[in-house]
């Protein structure tokens, strides 16, 4: 998809796609490069990162 003409002609009709868009791209490039033991132990620490509330650094 190196073809600037093709890139060109996507993004008329569909439009640019979003900076979220693209960083979760690149995020799942990255998460499917690592080995299936390292993506399960990166998704397990993303999922409990969502659920655990912040700690305010200020009150250790």
């Amino acid at each position: 998809m190196k073809n600037p003409t093709y890139v060109a002609e996507l993004q008329k009709k569909l439009g640019a796609p979003s900076s979220e868009t693209l960083e979760s791209l690149r995020l799942l490039k990255a998460l499917l490069r690592l080995a299936p033991g390292q993506r399960s132990e990166v998704i397990e620490l993303v999922e409990r990162l969502a659920v655990e509330p912040p700690r305010d650094p200020s009150l250790s």
